[in-house]
């Protein structure tokens, strides 16, 4: 069910009339990782001398603050592995609404009507959500040190049960009441927890992870209405 719905998903983000809302987002997470690159640059670059000045001698070393810029750079190019966690949960509801209504327009046609969020409510989910696996991420990197071995099955873990709740949950809250919506997670928690999993594996994977904001919408849409019984029809041409 898991990688069925992975393999769905795949296969509906990249057809033709779903890559302008991929292009979107992997232009979004582009930007937003650069323009986090291009402040965590500046700030160095106010703190770091111009030069410096050997101990007990008068030899200066100059070009420091060019030096101390690129190795930035190059420490965000790492750093943008976890970074993408943050932004993928940043621009979840704003992608989820158009993604499922291609997924659900080209595999389950015959669904009612729902009610589509406001632009504030998706805005208020997504700042929610990021600030939710910002203060977790933060608490775990305390954690990480103690548990080196076991870091990287802390940080999935983490971050599988935070993207695929989320996820889940905001799929599922297009067509269920709240009560409904969470009594389908407890149900279904352990698959939801390893399909969350397996999108913070592909997330730690640089420029694939660019399109895991989409990927991860169109996944958990599928995953959601496998959970409630119902499978897709063979793929129907679109004119999005």
């Amino acid at each position: 069910m898991i990688f069925s719905s992975i393999r769905h998903a795949v296969e509906d983000v990249f057809r033709p009339g779903a890559l302008k809302v991929l292009g979107l987002g992997v232009g979004l997470s582009v930007g937003l990782l650069v323009l986090v690159t291009v402040l965590f640059t500046w700030v160095v670059g106010a703190i770091t001398p111009d030069h410096f000045t050997l101990p007990f001698t008068h030899y200066q070393i100059g070009f420091v603050n060019d030096v101390a810029s690129l190795a930035t750079i190059g420490l965000m190019l790492v750093l943008s592995i976890f970074l993408m966690i943050p932004v993928a949960s940043a621009f979840t509801g704003l992608f989820l609404e158009d993604v499922a209504a291609l997924v659900e327009e080209a595999h389950y046609p015959d669904l009612p009507q729902i009610r589509k969020f406001t632009l504030a409510e998706t805005i208020a989910d997504s700042l929610r959500f990021l600030g939710v696996v910002i203060v977790a991420n933060l608490v775990a990197f305390t954690v990480y040190f103690f548990i080196l071995p076991f870091a990287p099955l802390l940080f999935f873990g983490l971050n599988g049960y935070l993207l695929g709740r989320e996820y889940f949950q905001m799929a599922a809250a297009r067509r269920l009441r709240k009560e409904q919506v969470q009594a389908l997670y407890l149900k279904h928690r352990w698959t939801v927890w390893m399909t969350g999993a397996l999108m913070a594996v592909v997330l730690t994977i640089p420029v694939v992870n660019l399109v895991v904001p989409v990927l991860g919408a169109a996944t958990f849409t599928h995953l959601y209405h496998r959970l409630t019984g119902q499978v897709p029809r063979p793929r129907v041409l679109s004119s999005l």
